[in-house]
């Protein structure tokens, strides 16, 4: 059995004078206290969400979809069902309702006429930044006090996490 990062353990069985059982027993702590910060973080962030989507009259559906759509560009409807794990039922309702808030068009697919992709409104996404830019000076000053290495951590473990929920609604979804 290997021991400290390759296993994903601390390595603290190994040193200090510590047995493999309090190893275990700090893993086992550290784990159901990331679940119980997991889990406040998760309130937080859709309260968040939720906040700036109202002030737009949006849903917190409508505004993580604009996130999507600025992050991958210009999407179809089946490529939005995969991304969200909505039905596409409910993509179709969705975007009906961005599109009549003025947030998204749809437009021909650039190299398939007979598709159609949706696209952001720019104009109309740049009144949302507003509400972000204190947000981002926020989580800027917050990671002063991390080293490079640990933000490095926390990008890994967050790509890592996000993985794994995006498997865990698309099962819900089916």
């Amino acid at each position: 059995m290997s021991s400290g990062d390759e296993d994903g353990r601390d390595g603290l069985g190994d040193l200090g004078g510590l047995s493999d059982g309090a190893a275990d027993d700090r893993r086992a702590k550290t784990l159901e206290e990331l679940m119980t910060v997991g889990r406040q973080h998760s309130g937080v962030t859709v309260m968040f969400h939720s906040a700036v989507a109202a002030k737009q009259g949006l849903s917190a559906t409508e505004s993580k979809t604009l996130d999507l759509l600025q992050r991958f560009g210009p999407l179809t409807a089946k490529d939005l069902a995969e991304h969200t794990g909505l039905a596409p039922a409910s993509v179709t309702g969705l975007v009906d309702r961005l599109e009549g808030k003025g947030f998204v068009r749809r437009v021909k697919h650039p190299t398939d006429k007979r598709r159609v992709v949706i696209e952001l409104n720019q104009e109309k996404l740049a009144e949302l930044a507003v509400f972000f830019d204190d947000w981002a000076r926020d989580v800027v000053e917050a990671c002063e006090a991390f080293s490079t290495d640990e933000l490095e951590t926390v990008i890994r473990f967050l790509s890592v996490m996000s993985e794994q929920q995006r498997k865990a609604a698309a099962r819900l979804s089916h």
